[in-house]
This record gives structure tokens, C-alpha cells and sequence, in this order.
């Protein structure tokens, strides 16, 4: 297998965190998003995704993009150990907490937004405050979610990793990349601090990766 990505990419981070704790072997690819570099915006990416975003993994025939279908299919194709709970109800609530960070936080500061939020005039203290806006909205819904759902932890649905750990603890790194005090999400911090003890997870981090300077 082959997965595309880039250091900093929070979603190649989620991707990363699945093929480790599944025990896949794969090769990285870099594709860097750096502003003065945008490899991902050339045609040669382009070939292997149209959408010119990451991760996309490579795996025989099929190639797949999207952070989320590709946790998925490696569920799938790679069910040991387990990514989802096996209770239908447990299975929704962690799609719920994954899909609360993939879709309604992370693409309102992805390069692609930040890039754009600059054509359109905001000066980078404009674009901080803006990412740390809806950083700190998403983090303080998913607090009240993981409450509401009686969180016992050590993990956001009990005593097993699933894709909601695999959003949050990028997520949480974006947060500290940005700035953004995470004093009001105690939870979170201690499933965070749960999560990076593991050794997907700690292979996983950003810094630990090839292409990082």
C-alpha cells in the first residue's frame, strides 16, 4: 500500500493512526502543501487524485481518497483489530464524533480555506482567529457529546480505539498548532493523553514522520 500525504495533514494523520494499529505495512508519499510549494495543486498529483487533496491511499487497483472512506475501507478489508465498535448504537455515535470533526471543524481550516481567506483579503491574524473560532466551537461540541454519551474512557467510547480517537487527537494537534488553550476540554485532554501512550498513535504523530523539517 501506498499512502499520500503530507507531515502536518491532520487527516493523512488519521490515516496514519488506522495502518498502524491494524499492523499494515505501506510506503509514504509526500505531497507538499507548504503555500510556496503546492505540489498537491500539479498535474502529477492530479493524476492520482482529481480533487488535489490528501490522503489518498493506494492499495493494488484501487485507489481512494477521503480520510474517512478510507478508515472505513480499511475496517473493511483489515477488521482486526477493530476500528468500530460491534454495538449498531456505539457504531453511530462514533461515526457522529468522527464525521463532528472531519466535516463541521477541520475543512474551515484546511491550506486550501487559509489560502483562499488570504486571496479574499484577511491578513494571517485574521486567519489564526478565524481557525481558532471554529476549533474551539467543534472541541467544546465534541466535550458535550462525549458527556452526554456517559464517557468513561480511556478512549472517546470506552476501553477501545475507534475513528472518533483517530479525528480527535489530530484535531487536538491543530488545536496546540494554533494556539488555542484546551483548558475547558478536560476530557479531551485525557483521551488525548491516553491515545499517544499507544504506539499507533506515537508512530503516528506529525513530527515523527518522514517529510517533517
Amino acid at each position: 500500500m501506498k499512502l499520500y500525504g503530507y507531515w502536518r495533514s491532520s487527516a493523512a494523520y488519521r490515516v496514519r493512526i488506522a495502518l498502524n494499529l491494524k499492523g499494515l505495512d505501506y510506503e509514504t508519499v509526500s505531497v507538499n502543501l507548504a503555500p510556496a510549494v503546492r505540489e498537491h495543486r500539479g498535474a502529477a498529483f492530479r493524476a492520482v487524485n482529481p480533487q488535489a487533496r490528501i490522503p489518498v491511499l493506494v492499495d493494488g487497483e484501487l485507489t481512494l481518497s477521503q480520510s474517512l472512506a478510507i478508515l472505513e475501507y480499511l475496517e473493511d478489508k483489515y477488521p482486526e483489530p477493530p476500528i468500530l465498535p460491534a454495538n449498531r448504537e456505539a457504531r453511530a455515535f462514533a461515526r457522529q464524533l468522527a464525521l463532528t470533526i472531519a466535516c463541521d471543524v477541520h475543512p474551515l481550516q484546511n491550506s486550501g480555506v487559509l489560502l483562499y481567506l488570504a486571496e479574499l483579503g484577511l491578513v494571517e491574524p485574521q486567519r489564526v482567529r478565524w481557525c481558532r473560532h471554529w476549533i474551539a466551537e467543534g472541541l467544546t461540541t465534541f466535550e458535550k457529546l462525549l458527556a452526554d454519551g456517559g464517557a468513561s474512557g480511556p478512549y472517546c467510547l470506552g476501553g477501545d480505539v475507534t475513528i472518533a480517537d483517530m479525528c480527535l487527537v489530530p484535531q487536538i494537534y491543530n488545536a496546540r498548532r494554533f494556539e488555542v488553550p484546551l483548558d475547558d476540554w478536560p476530557t479531551l485532554r485525557v483521551v488525548e493523553e491516553n491515545c499517544l501512550k499507544l504506539e499507533a498513535f506515537d508512530r503516528a504523530r506529525p513530527e515523527r514522520q518522514p517529510d517533517a523539517p
